[in-house]
């Protein structure tokens, strides 16, 4: 008789995607960056209420930690979406990264690479 199947989403850790709308455009630009975790429990309890940072490849960052209830197994759930908008407003080219963390361990990351112009053409 063999075991029964165990359910691995349960204990995979979840993966992180890092979407920008836009990714091509001219200086100053907006682009709003849009993350999603996929996969694991929705109550993967090293991935409850972390950190969160933003590289913007401009040399700056911004980092947000959320006010959360302690975490409770089975009724806990981890946050799946992270939205945030950033202007540009040189040209070049800029890796973006996120990444969610605990204290000061990384727990996942992703990262996107936007292409800037200096100017729009004919217009200097």
């Amino acid at each position: 008789m063999s075991a029964p199947a165990s359910d691995d989403s349960k204990n995979k850790k979840p993966s992180l995607s890092l979407k920008a709308n836009p990714t091509i455009g001219f200086a100053p630009m907006r682009s709003f960056l849009t993350a999603e975790l996929r996969g694991g429990a929705n109550d993967y309890e090293e991935y409850y209420c972390p950190t969160v940072e933003w590289d913007w490849g401009d040399g700056t960052r911004s980092e947000s930690t959320a006010d959360c209830d302690p975490y409770e197994a089975g009724k806990s759930e981890i946050k799946r979406h992270f939205a945030v908008q950033h202007v540009f407003r040189l040209g070049g080219t800029y890796a973006v990264r996120i990444r969610l963390k605990r204290k000061d361990k990384v727990l996942v990351s992703a990262s996107t690479t936007l292409r800037i112009q200096s100017s729009i053409p004919g217009r200097d």
